[in-house]
């Protein structure tokens, strides 16, 4: 358990690096934008420093967004998975304020597109291992849950505002290289990880009793078990069928390693849900 913690911590703070990275070698001098609070801290800390003749680090900026954010999930999302955004945006800021500031290219649409590479690779990676950059993943969790509606219209709104403020501030073809970074980066996580908010999970096993006991220790969520048969080797099992947020699929690997190795496992995408979800889990 303690290895699995430490890897965990390890390529939490290592997204933590890619970030900073695709900021500081990539986005920043390009003047295009990331997506959600890290997109927001760094058009901040532009307009400060273009507008107000004030230095305030990306970095920083993206910290003092993230406290009050840190307060609302530690309350209304979970705390571990808090705990490791925390982790994670700490050492962001870290790397940001270490890493220095240059241009690998002047090709701007290089930049959007290797920066939108390497910051979706770094989401991706953070939401694999059951954390997040902070920021809008937990924002959008909470509003989610409070107004039932998908998590992707706040993604979407937030990214709509920093592409007009872009365009508003600078040039519009800021906000146009802005947009190509934010799909770039979409796709990159949909690739690594699931952009999706709901999916479903069906899980074949012979430790039905033990797995489903298990899976509701760890999260608030219905099963629904249905008779299954190996069509080789005619062995009965079962099979565990529930709908989980893309937050729970970190902790759900987790469980499903612990209980039964073996179990096999179809992880698919769900476009929507009728009936009853919880929400305020």
């Amino acid at each position: 358990m303690f290895f699995i913690e430490a890897k965990r911590i390890i390529v939490v703070i290592f997204s933590s690096f890619l970030l900073a990275i695709s900021l500081n070698f990539f986005l920043i001098n390009a003047n295009v934008y990331a997506s959600g609070f890290t997109g927001a801290a760094q058009l901040a800390s532009s307009a400060f420093a273009d507008f107000l003749d004030f230095q305030l680090s990306t970095g920083l900026i993206l910290l003092i967004l993230n406290i009050p954010v840190f307060i609302l999930g530690w309350f209304k999302v979970g705390k571990g998975f808090t705990i490791y955004s925390i982790i994670s945006v700490i050492f962001a800021t870290i790397f940001l304020e270490v890493l220095p500031i240059i241009s690998l290219s002047d090709d701007i649409i290089l930049n959007a597109v290797a920066g939108g590479v390497i910051s979706g690779a770094a989401v991706g990676l953070a939401l694999k291992w059951g954390a997040s950059t902070g920021g809008m993943d937990i924002v959008a969790m909470v509003l989610s849950r409070l107004q039932d509606k998908p998590i992707g219209i706040y993604f979407l709104s937030l990214n709509a505002i920093i592409i007009v403020l872009a365009g508003f501030l600078y040039e519009p073809e800021n906000a146009l290289y802005t947009l190509v970074a934010l799909y770039v980066t979409t796709a990159i996580i949909d690739a690594i990880h699931t952009r999706h908010e709901k999916v479903t999970a069906m899980i074949i096993t012979t430790k039905t009793d033990a797995l489903q006991e298990a899976i509701h220790d760890k999260m608030v969520r219905g099963i629904t078990i249905l008779p299954a048969q190996g069509a080789y080797t005619k062995v009965d099992k079962n099979m565990l069928y529930l709908v989980i947020t893309r937050y729970e699929l970190y902790d759900l690997e987790q469980v499903i390693n612990e209980v039964d190795p073996e179990a096999f496992t179809n992880i698919v995408q769900t476009v929507g849900i009728f009936g009853f979800f919880r929400q305020d889990d």
